[in-house]
């Protein structure tokens, strides 16, 4: 079966280090171990894709500069699309603290950059995302027909953030304002779990991935879902590397989905997003 994975991230020494060490992530990582996970070659992780059935994967940026101070991740997100087009769909991290500078950082990421979507997180920006420094940004996308890929769970021991900004009730609320906008919630809002699938099941706009909490509790509420009223509206992300991509796959293995419901969440939901 082919497979896109709609949360990717590389794990090359460069990007390890660089989360391992970050300002948002040092606690996280050391709680989580994962200091575990082993670096590679870019060409070694390609390899790796495609013996797994990886068609495409979806590497999103992030730009949390104003709350954390760490400089914006993008210019690797360019770099990997650049080393592998066929391979990587670039979306760019916008940071909403820089008002109409993020607007303007949009336009450029599509224009000379070639990003498929933009990628935003609340709980690291420390508000929510129907707060109005981000009306201008889904304004923008919604003009150029961009997905916007909204992370929305609260890792552990991220100092300054609150599990309110991760709460899907927001996402709907931007969903009846922009209803021509795409919107993928990336780990299911958990803990909100029924709240995600609601948001999903009345927003026709609305998508999700449960990337990182395939194992988690209340995780067959997911299943259950994604198996019924929600099968459009799921794609299948890993979250590598803070969740192996073999892991991932082993988990949704073990899912009781139909032939149709797993070729739909592991390729087709996805496909239809990205226009593929």
């Amino acid at each position: 079966m082919k497979i896109i994975d709609f949360r990717f991230r590389p794990n090359t020494p460069e990007i390890i280090n660089g989360i391992k060490n970050s300002a948002m992530f040092k606690a996280a990582c050391q709680a989580i171990g994962f200091d575990a996970r082993k670096p590679q070659p870019l060409p070694e992780i390609v390899a790796d894709l495609d013996s797994r059935g990886v068609e495409r994967a979806v590497i999103t940026g992030r730009d949390c500069e104003t709350t954390y101070g760490s400089p914006a991740n993008n210019g690797s997100v360019l770099e990997f699309c650049k080393a592998y087009p066929e391979k990587f769909i670039g979306f760019w991290g916008i940071d909403p603290h820089k008002k109409m500078a993020a607007v303007y950082e949009i336009v450029r990421a599509v224009e000379e950059f070639g990003m498929k979507g933009i990628a935003i997180d609340p709980y690291l920006a420390h508000i929510p995302a129907c707060e109005a420094r981000y009306y201008p940004i889904y304004t923008k996308c919604a003009e150029l027909n961009l997905p916007v890929f909204v992370t929305m769970a609260p890792p552990p021991q991220v100092p300054g953030a609150i599990m309110d900004y991760a709460d899907p009730r927001h996402i709907d609320q931007v969903a009846r304002d922009f209803p021509e906008l795409t919107i993928i919630m990336s780990h299911g809002g958990y803990p909100y779990v029924n709240e995600s699938v609601y948001a999903c099941l009345r927003n026709a706009n609305v998508y999700m991935d449960f990337s990182e909490y395939e194992r988690a509790p209340m995780a067959d509420v997911f299943v259950q879902a994604m198996s019924t009223i929600i099968q459009d509206k799921v794609v299948f992300a890993s979250a590598h590397p803070f969740i192996e991509l073999a892991d991932a796959l082993d988990a949704y293995a073990g899912f009781p989905l139909s032939d149709e419901v797993r070729r739909k969440v592991m390729y087709d939901n996805a496909r239809r997003i990205l226009g593929l």
